[in-house]
């Protein structure tokens, strides 16, 4: 999929993905609206209900103290106190509320605008909330000769009552909403990580072919030469033409167990067949080994072996291949004459191995990813430098299998150092290694 086919995809996502983020918006307002409709119908029902019981109870009041002019008038006869009380009118609400499963907490008050005050009232906490926001109906309507005066309710919870009414429907739409957004992250980041991947494998399919190419195309001319009768009677010619030929195979040797090594690590098959080691001979003997490759570029490697206890539990050959690989990394990526500084330390439970040298560095953002597999630094102008992009994660993978870790200091320009810290473990009854205790250790490397 080219990047244009990939960006198309991303904007039609996401255009899906606002749409159904609106959508279920939309319908939240709307169910939200809808509930508040409601609530306010049942909040004037529970109120009007209320006054018509109120004015049932003055007209019983009043035939009581008086039948004939209960009978005759309209108007209301008693003071509130002469046939209600603010107990009485809080039963009466309360149980109104209660027919409309309104379970929330209220304040009212029965209120004369003519004069600004309240005849009766629950409590004085919320006096100005009851004027500006509460739902308000005219007392006695059938009484046209008094000043009006207005039962007014007031819910100071109402907001939260309407939420807690609705989060049902808000929770599952909040989770369909994070579901959706989660998803489309994920997909994205999958088509970056696949487009990357199939990047890397293309250039690791180039390198590979390159890689492999070299070596077998200088055995074949040695195998010509040697065909040749003339190199046949130099007896030097013969043995230098066959000492390439060794080389070369051992080279692509190395390759293609470098490869194999990886395939191994993928699957988790990888076994470590442990023994007590001395770090400090692997590390002589890889510097005796590249020795050669960096004076060759007019360089030097300086050890410094400071450790005092080099003796770990360990694969001999995976710890050989590890320190290697960092070595020929420091060497390869050093565009002037390498200085590869080799230094161990002891610390309470392990050996801390340093190498650093003064290449060409690498950028912070890179820095993430050198541990991934098949990734290999930009090296800009640098082309002569070969390989795979495998030996960093396979660096990691055998740090970690001996429970330890790596880390990584470097600026463009300034080189490199990696700090590998591997503690002494031990080995079981079956010659298994036991985990130590370093993680519970701070570092002020890790």
């Amino acid at each position: 999929m080219n990047r244009k086919s990939v960006i198309f995809a991303i904007i039609i996502m996401s255009i899906a993905l606002i749409g159904l983020m609106g959508i279920q918006i939309y319908w939240i307002r709307n169910a939200t609206a809808v509930k508040e409709s409601s609530f306010r119908n049942a909040a004037n029902d529970v109120i009007r209900q209320v006054i018509a019981k109120i004015e049932r109870l003055e007209k019983k009041k009043a035939l009581e103290v008086n039948p004939f002019e209960g009978m005759l008038n309209f108007t209301r006869h008693l003071p509130y106190e002469g046939f209600i009380t603010v107990q009485g009118l809080d039963s009466l609400i309360s149980y109104e509320l209660s027919q409309k499963n309104i379970d929330t907490k209220y304040e009212f008050g029965i209120y004369k605008p003519e004069t600004e005050t309240f005849l009766l009232e629950r409590s004085s906490r919320y006096r100005k909330d009851l004027k500006e926001k509460g739902y308000a109906n005219l007392l006695f309507p059938s009484d046209i000769f008094t000043t009006p005066e207005y039962l007014l309710v007031y819910f100071p919870h109402e907001k939260e009552f309407l939420l807690t009414e609705l989060w049902s429907m808000i929770l599952i739409s909040m989770t369909l909403i994070i579901i959706i957004v989660y998803s489309f992250t994920y997909t994205v980041t999958t088509i970056f990580r696949q487009k990357r991947l199939s990047e890397m494998k293309n250039d690791f399919m180039n390198n590979m072919t390159h890689e492999f190419k070299t070596p077998i195309s200088t055995i074949s001319l040695a195998c010509e030469a040697l065909s040749d009768k003339d190199v046949l009677k130099n007896g030097e010619f013969y043995r230098n033409y066959i000492n390439i030929i060794v080389e070369e195979n051992k080279r692509l040797a190395g390759m293609a167990e470098k490869i194999l090594q990886t395939a191994v690590l993928d699957k988790g098959q990888l076994k470590m067949k442990r023994e007590n080691i001395n770090l400090h001979d692997i590390i002589s003997d890889v510097i005796k080994n590249i020795r050669i490759q960096v004076e060759i570029k007019d360089g030097m490697i300086n050890r410094n072996f400071t450790a005092t206890q080099p003796v770990i539990s360990g694969d001999k050959v995976h710890l050989t291949n590890l320190i290697y690989n960092l070595l020929d990394n420091a060497n390869k990526y050093s565009i002037r004459k390498p200085l590869i500084q080799v230094h161990t330390e002891n610390t309470s439970n392990g050996i801390l191995i340093t190498i650093e040298d003064n290449g060409i560095g690498i950028s912070k953002m890179e820095q993430k990813k050198i541990f991934d597999k098949l990734y290999r630094v930009p090296t800009g102008n640098i082309h002569e430098v070969r390989g795979f992009g495998l030996g960093l994660s396979y660096v990691k993978a055998i740090v970690e299998e001996h429970e330890g870790k790596i880390n990584l200091e470097s600026e463009i320009n300034k080189g490199s150092r990696f700090r590998i810290f591997l503690p002494f473990g031990d080995l079981d009854e079956n010659n298994k290694f036991k985990t130590s205790i370093w993680r519970k250790t701070k570092s002020k490397y890790f």
